[in-house]
């Protein structure tokens, strides 16, 4: 890649930066959404500078999205999902147990930082993992070597949609190379006056990767590159978790938030203005005096003062309104049973259970993006270090902790059908032993794995 052409920006890209702003300001509410409510607050026909400018430092957002979005998430990732490895390489199954609790480098264990990149997909759409590698000046010559170097401590790097800014496919649509763009503020040293931005540009292809540097004042520099991890594989060393426009819950609700937003304003306004109310005055002679509460008014004996009160019926109409939004916005996002008074007591329980079916579906459809990403990239790692491994990911497909005991009885009926397969009941084992202890290291979950398949026919 030459630096020339290192800063070219995908025509996809250029198209969807200003929407990706706006997703984020969205989900993350709070005083990010205020610095740029100028960006999203309408401004009425003719509205006087001041009174828009008033009305800007008044604002305020009601995040529906951002919890909806949080909820999904966390329900969905409470439990850890079950991850297993058939082969007979025991450093390889060690390596992956230390790498599910710290796998990048930060300290984040492997389901904390899918769910953090499944957050960031349900917001734009999309968000990409990146597997590296260390790099040491000498290269190995042996795997002994290599492990001693810590060269095969791979590691996982996230990006989100908005630093992806060019790449290409193929006609199979696999990645063939790839452009991130990140920024990092910086002081040399605490010696040193002021702070310095740094552009930095990662380019990878199917072999190969490039660094390159721009400070302040300064041009493109290339300050680093050499093969990557995957380049025996000939693959992108880059994973996308994607969501179907369907599943996309920001895009879905966006527009009502912002409708939403811009109402509330407005009735928030009004029943400010309406709190100070206006004297009027019906005289036939001139009138010249200054009201206020400490001064008085002088008026005829056929003269007539009052003060004007909006009627409300608007108010109540627009405060209706708002409620339909909201209702809307939870209904879009599939989470029809929070939408709705929930003081009415005319929805029966079926109905419920009905709404909370569709979430699940939902959920498990999250689920199946998640545990697909997430097995690629062990899968594929396993593959560069050579490890010999098969992995397989399940789980994420229940949301009730309660559903346990449900899970244990149905394991009880169908071990007591009689059916004659030792490879079911140790199948039936698995699932329900991991199920309950999600949450315990991965090295452990091998271990037991390793020890249900040992048990004697």
């Amino acid at each position: 890649m030459n630096y020339q052409h290192i800063e070219q920006e995908h025509p996809e890209f250029v198209r969807s930066q200003k929407i990706w702003r706006r997703y984020r300001d969205l989900y993350a509410g709070g005083e990010q959404f205020r610095e740029r409510a100028a960006e999203y607050l309408v401004r009425r026909h003719r509205e006087p500078a001041d009174v828009y400018h008033e009305r800007l430092d008044r604002v305020f957002y009601e995040n529906y999205v951002g919890s909806i979005i949080d909820w999904y998430a966390a329900t969905l990732m409470r439990r850890s999902p079950a991850v297993e490895f058939e082969g007979t390489d025991e450093r390889a199954k060690e390596f992956f147990g230390s790498f599910s609790e710290n796998c990048d480098l930060t300290h984040s264990t492997l389901t904390q930082f899918m769910k953090q990149q499944l957050i960031d997909a349900l917001v734009c759409g999309r968000s990409y993992v990146v597997v590296d590698f260390p790099k040491t000046g000498t290269a190995p010559k042996t795997r002994a070597e290599e492990e001693a170097m810590g060269r095969s401590r791979a590691f996982l790097v996230k990006y989100g949609a908005d630093e992806l800014i060019n790449w290409s496919v193929d006609a199979l649509g696999e990645l063939e190379w790839v452009v991130f763009r990140s920024s990092v503020t910086r002081q040399d040293s605490v010696q040193q006056f002021g702070w310095k931005t740094e552009q930095q540009w990662l380019y990878y292809d199917r072999e190969q990767f490039q660094k390159f540097v721009k400070k302040e004042g300064g041009g493109v520099e290339l300050v680093e590159e050499g093969p990557h991890g995957f380049a025996a594989l000939r693959r992108v060393p880059v994973f996308e978790i994607k969501v179907s426009d369907g599943l996309w819950l920001t895009n879905k609700a966006a527009s009502l938030q912002m409708e939403h937003f811009n109402k509330s304003n407005a009735l928030g306004w009004a029943l400010t203005m309406g709190l100070f109310a206006m004297p009027v005055v019906f005289t036939n002679k001139e009138w010249n005096q200054v009201l206020g509460e400490s001064y008085y008014i002088h008026l005829g004996p056929d003269d007539k003062f009052g003060w004007t009160e909006p009627a409300g019926n608007v108010y109540q109409l627009a405060a209706d309104n708002l409620n339909r939004l909201k209702d809307e916005i939870y209904r879009v996002s599939y989470l029809m049973m929070q939408a709705g008074d929930g003081s009415s007591g005319r929805v029966s329980g079926l109905s419920k259970q009905w709404d909370f079916s569709v979430t699940e579906e939902i959920l498990r459809a999250y689920g199946d993006v998640v545990k697909t990403v997430m097995r690629d990239i062990l899968q594929t790692i396993a593959d560069a270090r050579q490890d010999g491994l098969t992995v397989h990911v399940t789980g994420l497909n229940e949301f009730d902790i309660s559903d346990f005991s449900a899970d244990v009885d149905d394991a009880q009926k169908l071990l007591s059908l009689g059916i004659e397969s030792e490879t079911l009941r140790k199948q039936v084992f698995k699932r329900v032993a991991l199920k309950y202890l999600s949450d315990v290291r991965q090295d452990t979950k091998t271990r037991i794995v390793e020890e249900i398949d040992a048990i004697p026919q």
